[in-house]
C-alpha cells in the first residue's frame, strides 16, 4: 500500500564515500524526494566545505548524519537491508529488483527500519558487503558505459520510491450532465461574439463534447473553461458598448 511514512524509515547508506562533494550531492538528492536519514560507514574525513557546497539546502542531512566503522554494525537493527549493485553471479546476487520492484516491496514491508547500501565510487561494494544484503537493487543503464556517478544511483533510486510510495491524488471527472453544461457555456459564448454562420451551432457543440468528453475533465477545469468563455462573450459586448457610445 503506497503511503509517505514508508520513507521515513529508509536510510541511504553510503560505503567509505571517497569525496565530500559526492556526499553532498547525496544528501540534496534524498532530501529533494522526502528521504532524511543518511549513514556513512568508514573512518574517512570529509571537508565540511565540499560537502555542504554540493549540499546547498540539504546540509541538514549531513548535520544530522550516523557514522558506523562497519557495515554490519550501520545495518544492525534493519528488517530489509537492500545493496545497490549492477553485477549479478557467483558470490553476488543471483536476483536483483529493479528500483520500481524495490519500492512495491518497501509498500509490502512490515514496520521496521530499512536500509539501501551504495559502495564506492570507483567499485561499488564488496563481496562480503553484499553478502550482508538480503536483496540486490540494480538502475536499467547502457552496456555501452553503463558507469553512473553515486548521486545519480541515490537520485534514481530516491525518486522512484518517492513517486511509488506518494498516493495518488483522487481524480473525479465531471459527468455527462455537468458536460453539456460547460459545452452550453462555450455555445452561448459563440452566439455572443455571432461566430456561427447558419445552422454549425450543432456542429460546433457536437465538437466540443467529443474532445472535451475525451479530457474527461475535472470540476476545477470545466469551471476554467467557463470563465475564458464567459469573459470572451463580455469583451465582445463590452467592445460594442464602446462603439455605440462613441
Amino acid at each position: 500500500m503506497k503511503n509517505l511514512k514508508n520513507l521515513e524509515r529508509v536510510t541511504i547508506v553510503l560505503v567509505d564515500p571517497q569525496d565530500g562533494a559526492n556526499v553532498g550531492a547525496v544528501c540534496r538528492a534524498m532530501k529533494t524526494m522526502g528521504l532524511s536519514k543518511l549513514t556513512i560507514v568508514g573512518e574517512r574525513e570529509y571537508s565540511e566545505e565540499r560537502v555542504k557546497s554540493l549540499a546547498v539546502h540539504a546540509s541538514d542531512l549531513w548535520d544530522n548524519h550516523r557514522r558506523y566503522p562497519t557495515l554490519a554494525e550501520s545495518v544492525a537493527e534493519s528488517i530489509l537491508v537492500v545493496g545497490a549493485t549492477r553485477r549479478r553471479g557467483r558470490r553476488r546476487k543471483y536476483f536483483t529488483l529493479f528500483p520500481e520492484q524495490l519500492a512495491e516491496r518497501i509498500n509490502q514491508t512490515g514496520e521496521g527500519e530499512i536500509s539501501i547500501v551504495f559502495g564506492r565510487e570507483s567499485d561499488g561494494l564488496t563481496d562480503a558487503e553484499l553478502a550482508l544484503c538480503h536483496i540486490g537493487v540494480k538502475i536499467p543503464t547502457s552496456d555501452a558505459f553503463p558507469s553512473l556517478n553515486l548521486s545519480q544511483a541515490v537520485q534514481i533510486i530516491a525518486y522512484t520510491l518517492f513517486r511509488e510510495t506518494t498516493p495518488i491524488p483522487p481524480f473525479t471527472p465531471i459527468k455527462e450532465e455537468r458536460l453539456n453544461e460547460v459545452i452550453e457555456t462555450i455555445a452561448e459564448a459563440f452566439e455572443v461574439i455571432k461566430f456561427y454562420k447558419q445552422d454549425e451551432r450543432k456542429e460546433v457543440e457536437s465538437f466540443f463534447h467529443d474532445i472535451l468528453g475525451r479530457s474527461t475533465l475535472s470540476e476545477k477545469e470545466a469551471q476554467r473553461l467557463e470563465k475564458i468563455f464567459v469573459k470572451m462573450g463580455r469583451i465582445k459586448v463590452h467592445k460594442q458598448n464602446d462603439e455605440t457610445t462613441d
